[in-house]
């Protein structure tokens, strides 16, 4: 693999040299093998002269446990939709809430929020709720890595559903529910988003939203949409609700 994308936390600047953290290092020397020479992009969410961007930068003093890199160059890149999603997704089990992170972020999401639920099933307290947190934002990282994406969504604390509804804004707020009277695509005007084309998205985990989590969320003034006749998993439900907003009021044309 040539020139990879990596993301860096920490100030960059023009012709500075910087020690790449634990984890650039394991993939770009261990896994992809690269060398003293070997050209890397950088980027770390900040703005530079007011752009938005990347960095060209060089591998040099290569060791077994560590690696630097000389930032040579910047290179404006802005692929940002001008819909600003939250998601909050109702946690779910095994690999399904990783995989629905990374393809979220793919698609363009901006801040997602791991919910608890009733019917949720996942327990998760303390410290081992911290490293799940961890461990999903070192995937939404890695997904702005591939997708050339250069400001990292932020994953959020683990809260009850109950906590997230309450929070104040002026978003557009939407929940599946398969006997909605309209869908994404054929909202009404009065329904469509304000002038800074923000979003809060409403998905359950497994087995959905209860009733009484739903009547709430109306009552929240959460709109209820549908996405077609077919029943989908909380991971399809995600990723289709997210593309189809995207058609409505975002990028994917």
């Amino acid at each position: 693999m040539s020139n990879p994308r990596i993301y860096q936390n920490q100030s960059l600047t023009i012709g500075s040299t910087l020690t790449l953290t634990d984890d650039a290092f394991g993939h770009t020397v261990r896994v992809l093998r690269l060398k003293d020479g070997d050209t890397l992009t950088i980027f770390n969410g900040e703005l530079f002269n007011n752009s938005l961007g990347e960095y060209q930068a060089e591998l040099t003093n290569v060791s077994k446990k560590q690696a630097q890199v000389v930032i040579k160059s910047f290179a404006e890149r802005y692929v940002e939709s001008p819909l600003n999603i939250h998601l909050g997704q109702g946690i779910s089990r095994g690999d399904r809430m990783d995989f629905t992170l990374q393809k979220s972020v793919e698609l363009g999401v901006n801040t997602i929020t791991p919910l608890f639920t009733e019917r949720c099933g996942v327990k998760l307290t303390g410290e081992r709720l911290q490293k799940k947190i961890d461990q999903w934002q070192k995937i939404v990282i890695g997904a702005c890595e591939q997708s050339g994406r250069c400001t990292v969504p932020t994953v959020m604390p683990a809260i009850y559903l109950d906590e997230w509804l309450a929070q104040e804004s002026l978003a557009l707020k939407l929940n599946l529910h398969p006997k909605a009277q309209y869908s994404i695509m054929n909202l009404p005007e009065n329904n469509q988003t304000n002038s800074k084309q923000r979003v809060r998205l409403l998905i359950g985990p497994e087995g959905g939203l209860n009733d009484g989590e739903i009547k709430k969320a109306n009552e929240a003034s959460f709109v209820d949409v549908l996405l077609g006749p077919r029943v989908l998993r909380t991971e399809t439900a995600a990723l289709t609700a997210i593309t189809a907003l995207q058609c409505r009021f975002g990028d994917i044309k």
